[in-house]
């Protein structure tokens, strides 16, 4: 049985800080997991993927307040986020990617709301 369990969304303020947590079972061979997001009646959109060997992309617009990281051996995946800005509010989705067979499997979502 597959599970993406997410943890760490919450309210903060402006400029203030969360971390992201996935924890992924039941998947043989992740290639990346990454993290996407959600705003309200806006499409889903990347916000950054780790591959398992440590190669890491991200939206132009976290670039440099957003870190992913990874621990292969807990396939548990990490989204730290700083200097976080109002528009930085949506629902968190983690991602997982099977080598091979490239099947795309989902978490819950959890939501960030970055507000004053």
């Amino acid at each position: 049985q597959v599970q993406l369990v997410e943890s760490g969304g919450g309210l903060v303020q402006p400029g203030g800080s969360l971390r992201l947590s996935c924890a992924a079972s039941g998947i043989r061979s992740i290639y990346t997991m990454g993290w996407y997001r959600q705003a309200p009646g806006k499409q889903r959109e990347l916000v950054a993927v780790i591959t398992s060997g440590g190669s890491t992309n991200y939206r132009d617009s976290v670039k440099g307040r957003f870190t992913i990281s990874r621990d292969n051996a807990k396939n548990t995946v990490y989204l730290q986020m700083n200097s976080l800005k109002p528009e930085d509010t949506a629902v968190y989705y983690c991602n997982a990617r099977q080598a091979v067979i490239y099947v795309d499997y989902w978490g819950q979502g959890t939501q960030v709301t970055v507000s004053s």
